[in-house]
């Protein structure tokens, strides 16, 4: 197998099947591929709607909702490609995008884990490569203090806007709605860190990748389009403590301060 193709579902089975349906209208060329749909326990008949329009799909049932991070790892347990991709179901491929970026991994056998450009629906391009964060960098875009000018010259970094996003680059860390990795990367480093139930498993799985060696790298050649909601800060910065998705992001991001306190940049 060359490709394996993750996809967690929760509760969002109109864009599983679309995003499934961008896997299968791409070309492949002559690689072999799998899609493995897993369920976070969303009751939505997803697994009854894939049986009969794509019986060739592995899927699997979990119990109760696992995370973002524990979900996908059980498809990438029961994966058998050489390659495995981890796809948000609010993401769609373009006839070309897995090709190019096998292509690329191919070629360069030090990247760990890559990503590909990614737009919004409306074409506009989405940040999903990033520098470190520093230690108030979720403070400084989620509260006022971001109206500051040495805010935004963090966030700035951050977001690297100073960076021309259709150049290839190695990069601190990418946007978990698509990574592409390499087998004997994960192989080496581990899974998503499951103390993460969702936020911060994508930034600390390329943060292992590139302690242990590997290149992470954002490969714009290969793109999609991620319908991306930054459901965390829709909340206004002083209701987050009633706010369930935002006590979750800043609970990942204490978990994430405490793993890597002994790093340079939080």
């Amino acid at each position: 197998m060359d490709i394996s193709i993750i996809i967690l579902n929760y509760k969002s089975r109109g864009l599983t099947l679309n995003c499934v349906k961008s896997i299968k209208e791409a070309d492949f060329s002559n690689l072999r591929y799998e899609i493995i749909v897993v369920d976070n326990n969303s009751d939505d008949g997803i697994g009854e709607i894939l049986a009969w329009q794509y019986p060739e799909i592995k899927f699997i049932q979990n119990k109760k909702n696992l995370g973002m991070g524990a979900g996908n790892n059980v498809g990438l347990k029961k994966s058998e490609g050489k390659y495995m991709v981890v796809m948000n179901p609010d993401t769609i491929a373009f006839p070309d995008t897995f090709r190019k970026m096998h292509e690329f991994m191919e070629a360069n056998s030090e990247v760990g884990l890559a990503g590909p450009k990614q737009f919004y629906p409306d074409r506009s391009v989405q940040n999903s490569c990033y520098r470190w964060y520093n230690l108030l960098t979720p403070v400084y875009r989620r509260t006022p203090l971001g109206k500051f000018k040495f805010a935004r010259r963090d966030v700035a970094r951050f977001l690297m806007k100073d960076f021309d996003h259709n150049e290839k680059r190695e990069v601190d860390w990418l946007l978990g709605s698509f990574l592409f990795c390499r087998r004997a990367c994960l192989d080496q480093i581990g899974l998503f860190d499951e103390r993460f139930f969702m936020y911060f498993e994508d930034t600390d799985l390329c943060r292992r990748a590139s302690s242990r060696g590997w290149k992470v790298v954002y490969y714009p050649e290969s793109q999609i389009i991620h319908n991306h909601k930054r459901e965390s800060a829709e909340t206004l910065w002083y209701k987050f403590l009633w706010n369930k998705t935002s006590r979750t992001h800043i609970i990942s991001w204490l978990k994430y301060l405490k793993k890597w306190r002994n790093a340079h940049n939080a």
